[in-house]
């Protein structure tokens, strides 16, 4: 009886080890909690609600080139993403105006840079960006333990030529200790050839918090592809708590430029320990993908750019012929607390057997 009383135990805390980790991949159970995706097209945005409570929403202002999700919240809803340029803070960086919540797009398509785009461009240098245009809320559905969002996209280059159409659909879910967002976004050509040419900039981004930021030792100089320079000064190491971690051991400023299956940034909001973790997708092009990471807050996966981030070794170039598709899949998941590599693995393989087309 005793030693069937400490295996009973020993299941039952590794049970709770496991939720309290946020693990939530098959045959864990979980309590998730209803959402609620609520359209207010007057207003240019799509409200997600999780138990009741905010966690992001879905916006396109005329102030931005891109829709995007903002903010993001964790479940006690801390924000964990950055308010510049939208709702500025206090203490925060106000470098790369582009960079707002979380987006998808990519610097360099049949030449155009879509990253890059805000309201800050120069009127000469406008002609050789790209902006992606909401379209259309395609369909929103409630749900007890998840919701969707459904989007129509159009990316139109800096001739106003419609260069692709995208299509996307948003999950997401929540529970006590977790948030969870999958980004399905599918792209296709119009009438010509699409080359996403090399570049670091792209593809799935986000920009968060001051406090997830890591240690910035030194004044640097960003430089995106057509030669744009964008200061960003040193960090304060008592400001910032953010450190990377890949699924290939790769840690902090190291992670830059390796590929990995997921990501994760861990760091401390509001005097409690999140991670945020980027999963790839084993059916993205790319795949594994590049990080394009940043101590000063840019947490982003691109799996295009291969020559930039090989030096120039490999080249990839992914192409689309007229009317051909590609479909790139994501999920984010932001944790309350310290997620473990272990956690975050059973995540991705969880996810690694979902959305197989």
């Amino acid at each position: 009886m005793g030693a069937l009383y400490v295996r009973a135990a020993f299941a039952a805390a590794l049970v709770v080890s496991v939720l309290l980790s946020g693990a939530f991949a098959e045959g864990v159970d979980r309590v998730w909690e209803k959402v609620e995706v609520v359209p207010h097209e007057a207003d240019r945005r799509v409200d997600v609600l999780i138990g009741g409570k905010a966690f992001t929403a879905y916006i396109y202002p005329t102030t931005l080139k891109k829709p995007v999700l903002y903010p993001l919240r964790a479940a006690d809803g801390t924000i964990v993403t950055r308010g510049y340029p939208l709702e500025p803070r206090p203490g925060e960086r106000v470098d790369h105006p582009h960079h707002a919540g979380l987006w998808f797009n990519y610097g360099n398509v049949n030449g155009f840079d879509f990253w890059n785009n805000s309201d800050a461009i120069k009127p000469e240098d406008r002609a050789k960006m790209g902006t992606v245009i909401q379209q259309a809320i395609v369909a929103t559905r409630n749900g007890a333990d998840r919701g969707e969002l459904e989007t129509r996209e159009a990316w139109l280059s800096g001739t106003g030529k419609m260069v692709l159409a995208q299509n996307t659909k948003y999950v997401f879910r929540g529970a006590a200790n977790l948030r969870s967002i999958d980004l399905i976004a599918t792209l296709e050509a119009t009438d010509e050839k699409v080359v996403f040419n090399d570049d670091k900039e792209g593809l799935l981004g986000m920009r968060v918090a001051r406090s997830l930021e890591g240690v910035a030792d030194q004044p640097q100089v960003f430089t995106d592809a057509s030669g744009r320079p964008t200061p960003v000064d040193k960090s304060n190491p008592a400001d910032v708590t953010g450190v990377y971690l890949t699924s290939e051991g790769k840690k902090g400023d190291a992670v830059w430029g390796t590929r990995g299956r997921w990501c994760t940034l861990t760091g401390t909001l509001a005097g409690a320990p999140v991670t945020i973790a980027i999963l790839d997708h084993p059916k993205n092009p790319g795949f594994p993908t590049y990080w394009h990471a940043r101590a000063y807050g840019l947490f982003a996966a691109n799996p295009l750019g291969a020559k930039v981030f090989t030096n120039g070794k490999e080249e990839m170039n992914f192409t689309l012929a007229a009317h051909a598709s590609v479909t790139f899949r994501y999920r984010v998941l932001i944790f309350s607390g310290a997620a473990s590599p272990e956690a975050v693995e059973a995540e991705y393989k969880s996810f690694s057997t979902e959305y197989s087309r």
